[in-house]
């Protein structure tokens, strides 16, 4: 893990709370710091970190270096050194310094607060949820530096293990998607190529977990009799959009399936439409391989639905995401702007700046 400091290195307090993380995080992180704009540029390009680590509030032009670098993929972490204390954010005068880094405070991942008062002040304004308290050991006895350093460092870990579908590289991704395809099937006669390269399983993991398909994934691996490390994807923090909410099987949404199967793959794509989840693209792929489907009497539904178009879209899709064999869809695949709106919906569902 790397970690950029920015920081304003004549303010003498951040400045020690900067020496003492960087000392105590040494084992555990690559760490590298920056004070100016062109340090900023230079460390972004030359280091590719992983987190920048922001603490106080930077300039104008040093808050825009940093989010060109969120731009490009760093993810931030601010610690506000006293900005958010009442008196700090006051308005009964003139605006507040505080208010022009709103933004770059909504593109956090997580800010972190010194202290109670700090943290009450800045959860009213509600400019970030993904808040945490961790008490500066340079001015506080409260806790240790090393204390300081390991609920930092959690922080780290934690921003790492969020929206891993955005961290994903590509041996991983064939990986995910041939494991679908083989927990769909319940068949490794089915055929799946499976990559050679290393696969990150801990992002394979957390996303299945954050999207609720890990029953899958796990039916997948076990039949395919893949090796794989045991990772509790339960018990490890991550940080999610303000609306997630834990995907739910598609009956929970359309009702139980009573034999109809044309009218319940009907309510499947209608709910689909409305917000996209690959959890319910897994469903509906299952519902598709029936011997009951009926293709003639199901087009004609989504024609009278006026569901032919987004169908068609989503078809080439679920070819993306879980493998559907041609023969199994109703209509045709379409590749356009549709088509490219249903991928980054699914791209953004863990995505925090959604």
């Amino acid at each position: 893990m790397k970690v950029l400091f920015v920081y304003q290195k004549s303010e003498s307090l951040i400045s020690q709370h900067v020496n003492m993380l960087t000392d105590g995080l040494r084992q555990s992180a690559t760490i590298d710091t920056a004070d100016t704009v062109s340090a900023i540029r230079k460390a972004v390009k030359e280091q590719e970190p992983d987190i920048i680590h922001c603490h106080g509030c930077p300039s104008v032009s040093a808050t825009r270096a940093i989010l060109s670098a969120v731009n490009k993929g760093v993810r931030l972490v601010l610690t506000l050194h006293g900005q958010m204390e009442p008196w700090a954010t006051d308005t009964s005068h003139k605006a507040p310094a505080i208010y022009w880094h709103k933004k770059l405070i909504h593109r956090a991942y997580a800010v972190i607060l010194l202290g109670r008062l700090e943290l009450t002040n800045f959860q009213h304004l509600g400019w970030n949820r993904r808040t945490e308290e961790i008490h500066n050991a340079v001015t506080t006895n409260t806790i240790s530096g090393q204390e300081m350093c390991t609920a930092t460092f959690a922080i780290y870990q934690k921003v790492m293990d969020s929206n891993t579908l955005e961290l994903m590289d590509e041996p991983t991704a064939r990986m995910l998607k041939a494991i679908i395809k083989i927990g769909i099937m319940g068949d490794r006669r089915w055929t799946v190529v499976l990559p050679s390269e290393d696969v990150n399983w801990r992002h394979l993991f957390l996303y299945a977990e954050h999207e609720h398909i890990r029953n899958y994934v796990d039916y997948g691996i076990n039949i395919l009799g893949l090796t794989v490390p045991n990772i509790d994807t339960m018990r490890i923090a991550a940080y999610f959009p303000d609306n997630y909410e834990t995907p739910k099987p598609i009956r929970e949404k359309v009702g139980d399936y009573k034999g109809k199967e044309t009218d319940y793959l009907l309510r499947i794509i209608h709910q689909i439409r409305q917000k996209p989840l690959l959890l319910h693209l897994i469903e509906l792929t299952r519902e598709l391989y029936r011997d009951t489907v009926d293709d003639d009497q199901l087009a004609e539904g989504l024609a009278e639905k006026k569901l032919t178009a987004f169908t068609r879209s989503l078809m080439q899709v679920l070819d993306e995401q879980t493998a559907l064999d041609e023969g199994y869809m109703p209509l045709p695949p379409a590749d356009n702007r549709l088509t490219q709106q249903i991928r980054r919906q699914l791209e953004n569902h863990l995505n925090i700046e959604d």
